[in-house]
């Protein structure tokens, strides 16, 4: 994995996208799997490695929104009670690389979404979660979370602000333990699956923790890191860019 070429600039690069996720709350697999896909790392090497630095880096992230308060243990549980089955179902699967690799483009749209702030603003109204509508969010996004190597918070968290299901920072810490429950049932689906972890992937973890600690600590109290945002959004437009054309 490490012998990639420019795999220099990819470890540069691998911090600022913790950093900008974690200050959001979300792991930031979206933008892991951008970058590997930027850096033509092996399609069988990019699901198991998005999943594992997610599982530290988003759980950097919810302590610290936890800490601060902003934790829905209610609106949490309505949610993981569908997706943590089905994204351990989804790591079980097997896609062909061809069609990851779109599917992995579409759901960038998103991430770029997220990052360009166009979810971003909240309602002084909140709605609860119904039932049926926390198992059917959950249990979809919970499979695509299995299936592509991502946590799923990218997509739940404009869901629960455009529903107006919680405020920015509660979607924020709600979104964090999202990513880490589907995270740890992907991988072990994963695993399970007869996938193995390479050491290398334990370096990119140390890197990726430098900047999730930064950005949890940061994101959770205030910070504006608007323009750093834009140029992860042009980052993860090429990478859609590529995924889809190439």
């Amino acid at each position: 994995m490490l012998q990639t070429e420019n795999i220099y600039y990819f470890l540069l690069i691998l911090p600022v996208v913790s950093f900008l996720y974690s200050s959001v709350g979300h792991g930031g697999a979206s933008g892991y799997l951008a970058l590997m896909a930027l850096f033509s790392f092996a399609p069988e090497t990019m699901k198991p490695t998005a999943l594992l630095l997610n599982l530290f880096v988003a759980g950097i992230s919810f302590y610290y929104y936890y800490k601060e308060g902003y934790f829905n243990k209610k609106l949490f549980i309505s949610f993981a009670i569908a997706s943590v089955p089905l994204a351990f179902l989804g790591g079980r699967i097997e896609v062909d690389a061809s069609v990851y690799k779109k599917i992995l483009a579409v759901l960038l749209i998103f991430a770029i979404l997220k990052m360009l702030n166009v979810f971003g603003k909240e309602s002084n109204s909140i709605k609860q979660v119904k039932l049926w509508q926390g198992l059917l969010v959950g249990g979809i996004i919970g499979f695509f979370s299995g299936l592509i190597g991502i946590g799923g918070g990218i997509i739940l968290s404009p869901v629960i602000l455009l529903l107006h299901w919680g405020k920015m920072k509660e979607a924020a810490a709600v979104s964090a333990l999202f990513i880490w429950v589907n995270s740890a049932s992907g991988l072990v689906g994963q695993l399970s699956s007869g996938v193995t972890l390479e050491m290398a992937t334990f370096v990119l973890v140390a890197i990726a923790l430098v900047g999730g600690v930064l950005g949890g600590y940061y994101g959770s109290k205030k910070i504006n890191n608007k323009h750093l945002r834009y140029i992860l959004a042009f980052v993860l437009i090429i990478a859609c860019a590529k995924l889809m054309f190439t």
